[in-house]
């Protein structure tokens, strides 16, 4: 029998296809299966049209069928089978595709889906396969077809044998090699897996003989009624491999509870219930169903670089991607699930998808509706939330920082910190509902843990005109407040500024003649630091502590732990422009200037370095030389 070449391209494009396009040789089953779907679904549609009442969806099927002996793998269907001619143009030409010329000429029904609209996938089945046998017949015709090709050689036709409409694929599979093992596309086990993976949403069942075993009954007892080892016996099975219904395109009405948490705990392999389950079905210019899962708990590896975020991509309930990343912004990363749309561009294969608008519009959609059920969330069930915040807050905080803070006003509502004055988690929104007449900022502090930040001498002030402080703990909380520099107008202000806007017109007169009067000891103070504070000045923020540090400038010291903790270059330490500042009222102060009015500098000095070291206690920050600290206080103890 003659070989015919492949009308359109070369051996060199049936190897692109075979050797480039797809990622994992498995894809060939989904393919396959996707093509024999699709092929029922024109014979359904025809039947509709037609107003043929002899079939129904229920007599559909598709069977797989290993054969370990002869090394084969059948897929079959008994959809709308395929006339000499259409093997001719569908198989002998590559990357044509029957499906989407179907697509194009009819208006399918709401039930009807096509999910193939490229001819490529069938040639798929040479990644696994060293030849190909086609027998199909057509709905309606006696005469079967037969089509077979061992590769980009060519192909060749001839009469075939089958007993009724629909298509039959045999694949010869490839010897194993040292890198591929193609028997374990024989193992029923591994069949089941896959279409579990790819295929279980495909609506016609899926069937293939499992051999299993059972015991024989009356085998555990002997003659006496005692027990025994019993015997087993083997036996097949017809086997439906998939679940054809997916959960997501039922009605939410119709779904329990504990169907959302098993369906979530068997996919996503989690034992704990998901804390949220977000089911939302859109139609128009992004027309998809979504199942999505918030976590009760974080991934072990949730804030490592080996997490891989994402979400399962289906394409009318065939499996696309197992995680597509476009469909998420990374502060929602936490968030497991699944899309699924018909209305995707697919490019040459199914699993290599274009990054179109229609993607674009789909990941905005999701963003807006996570948003609106956190938010949801946060108002009816605190709780809850606050749950939530305690495994995914600090992903949403780095997304507030991200990208020069350009989602901080979709994130910033979101936020919690906890508050000084009402001892839990706050919104920035109850915040400033709260806020005193006369109070101009937001005001915040840093730290390690609420209980040390609370005893920062710079909070004193704040405390006493009973303004409420939100506690940060977390290294990227000061970078977030900082980007969003504001919130409802209302600037972000650290209790370690310089200006806590505090003091009246007449305290502040009075503050800088006391800084006049005292200019040539803070100058002399600051030059004994030898270059370690950009200047000393007289704090009108402390009330019965001695002696604090801020910072000028954009860096301040919770942000200078924070980037040094960071690997960097040797000597590129990030420093921050340090101001000591000591409390004018405090007895130290009027030591000092005793000391250095008596011309005493020696000592003053000692003071000062004494006082610098306290501050950078106080602030978490190791001193540079703990020996000398341990000295100045032992000499000034015996003077």
């Amino acid at each position: 029998m003659a070989v015919k070449q492949f009308q359109a391209e070369s051996k060199r494009l049936l190897d692109l296809m075979i050797n480039s396009i797809y990622t994992h040789q498995e894809i060939f089953l989904r393919e396959l299966i996707s093509n024999a779907s699709d092929a029922i679904d024109k014979l359904y549609y025809r039947t509709l049209s037609d107003g043929d009442t002899g079939l129904s969806r229920d007599d559909f099927s598709i069977s797989i069928i290993p054969n370990k002996q002869a090394r084969t793998l059948t897929i079959e269907d008994n959809g709308c089978g395929m006339t000499e001619e259409e093997l001719e143009n569908n198989l002998g030409t590559i990357a044509k595709s029957g499906s989407l010329n179907f697509k194009k000429e009819n208006e399918p029904k709401e039930d009807i889906e096509i999910i193939g609209q490229f001819g490529v996938g069938f040639y798929s089945a040479f990644m696994v396969a060293e030849k190909v046998t086609v027998v199909s017949r057509a709905y309606g015709s006696d005469t079967a077809w037969k089509w077979e090709s061992s590769g980009a050689e060519g192909y060749t036709m001839e009469p075939g044998e089958r007993s009724g409409h629909g298509t039959t694929i045999t694949l010869q599979l490839k010897a194993n090699t040292e890198e591929n093992n193609y028997d374990e596309f024989l193992d029923t086990y591994r069949l089941k897996e896959l279409v579990r993976k790819y295929s279980d949403y495909i609506r016609y069942p899926i069937r293939m003989d499992v051999e299993k075993s059972r015991m024989i009954e009356g085998t555990d007892k002997d003659a006496e009624g005692k027990y025994k080892t019993p015997e087993y016996e083997t036996y097949t099975e017809n086997e439906v491999l998939n679940s054809m219904v997916p959960l997501w395109r039922k009605n939410r009405s119709e779904i329990k509870e504990e169907e959302y948490n098993q369906f979530y705990k068997d996919k996503f392999h989690d034992f704990a219930d998901p804390l949220l389950v977000i089911h939302s079905s859109t139609e128009g210019t992004a027309t998809y169903n979504a199942l999505l899962f918030i976590p009760s708990q974080a991934p072990f590896d949730y804030y490592s670089r080996d997490y891989e975020k994402g979400l399962q991509l289906f394409s009318n309930g065939v499996m696309i991607m197992q995680k597509c990343p476009d469909l998420l912004p990374d502060y929602f990363s936490f968030v497991r699930g699944l899309v699924d749309s018909q209305d995707l561009s697919l490019n040459i294969s199914r699993e290599m998808l274009q990054h179109d608008r229609q993607l674009k519009l789909i990941e905005s959609r999701l963003e807006k509706k996570i948003k609106s059920e956190l938010e949801s969330m946060l108002n009816r069930d605190r709780e809850k939330y606050e749950k939530f915040f305690k495994n995914f807050g600090l992903q949403l905080k780095y997304g507030v920082y991200a990208d020069y803070g350009v989602h901080k006003d979709l994130l910033q509502d979101l936020l919690l910190f906890y508050s000084s004055s009402e001892k839990k988690l706050v919104t920035l929104k109850e915040y400033v509902s709260r806020m005193k007449e006369d109070q101009k900022y937001i005001y915040y502090a840093c730290g390690e843990t609420v209980e040390r930040i609370d005893l920062l001498p710079q909070t004193e002030a704040l405390k006493e005109k009973a303004y409420e402080i939100l506690y940060l703990t977390d290294n990227v909380d000061e970078f977030a407040l900082r980007i969003m520099m504001k919130y409802d107008d209302k600037e972000f202000r650290s209790v370690s500024a310089d200006d806590l806007g505090l003091e009246t017109e007449e305290e502040k007169k009075a503050a800088e003649k006391q800084v006049e009067e005292n200019k040539d000891l803070l100058a002399f103070l600051r030059d004994s630091l030898n270059g370690k504070v950009k200047a000393v000045i007289l704090s009108q923020k402390l009330k019965s502590h001695p002696v604090c540090l801020s910072t000028e400038g954009a860096i301040s010291m919770e942000m200078e732990k924070v980037l040094n903790s960071m690997p960097m270059p040797e000597g590129e330490k990030v420093q921050a422009q340090r101001v000591l500042e000591i409390n004018a009222n405090h007895p130290i102060f009027a030591k000092l200037a005793k000391l250095y009015g008596d011309g005493d500098k020696d000592r003053a000095a000692k003071y000062a370095k004494l006082l610098y070291n306290q501050a950078l206690l106080i602030e978490g920050v190791s001193i540079e030389d703990p020996l000398a600290f341990s000295n100045d206080i032992c000499d000034l103890m015996v003077e």
